[in-house]
């Protein structure tokens, strides 16, 4: 049986690609289920049947009502990518209003591998609130992927247009898994 992956994608820009990273992680052996925050999900709303089709699951991006089945496996890990100002900040503080963030904040105290992966501009990445939802996050266990090592941050809104480097927040996974 293959680990299951959920991937939580938020209203960035990147998120209009978000069939890549499930097909690169399909091919390194996930189950995926795709998980949108409502905004990605009105972003994608012509996309979420390939979606869907593609990952063999229905995308999620609202609560189910009390009583009604899970139709999602439970996760192995969760990678958000992209991950925007609001979410991360929200996460950090931990709320849980959408169901994205209510996986992920839950993600923490199962003790999930998380990794995040933000798109932002650099207004956002300038302000403070930005570095204290950052610190928390990693205080917490997840690994948030920024220039400190990993040599591709601010990925940011408005910035030179570069691929949104979806292989290296899989490998970041792959990698926290493995420690």
């Amino acid at each position: 049986m293959k680990p299951v992956l959920y991937l939580v994608g938020c209203a960035t820009p990147a998120v209009l690609e978000i069939a890549d990273p499930i097909k690169q992680a399909q091919g390194r052996g996930w189950d995926v289920c795709l998980i949108l925050t409502p905004t990605a999900g009105l972003w994608l709303e012509s996309e979420l049947e390939d979606l869907a089709a593609l990952t063999g699951h229905p995308v999620r991006m609202r609560y189910k009502l009390p009583g009604q089945p899970d139709v999602l496996p439970p996760p192995d890990a969760v990678l958000v990518a992209p991950a925007s100002f609001n979410t991360i900040n929200k996460w950090a503080s931990g709320h849980a209003d959408t169901l994205a963030l209510g996986l992920i904040t839950e993600g923490i105290g199962k003790r999930l591998p998380l990794v995040a992966l933000p798109y932002l501009n650099s207004a956002q990445a300038a302000h403070s609130a930005f570095s204290r939802s950052v610190d928390q996050l990693r205080a917490d266990g997840v690994r948030v992927l920024l220039g400190d090592a990993d040599d591709h941050f601010p990925h940011v809104i408005g910035g030179p247009r570069k691929p949104f480097p979806w292989s290296l927040a899989l490998d970041a996974l792959n990698n926290t898994l493995r420690s």
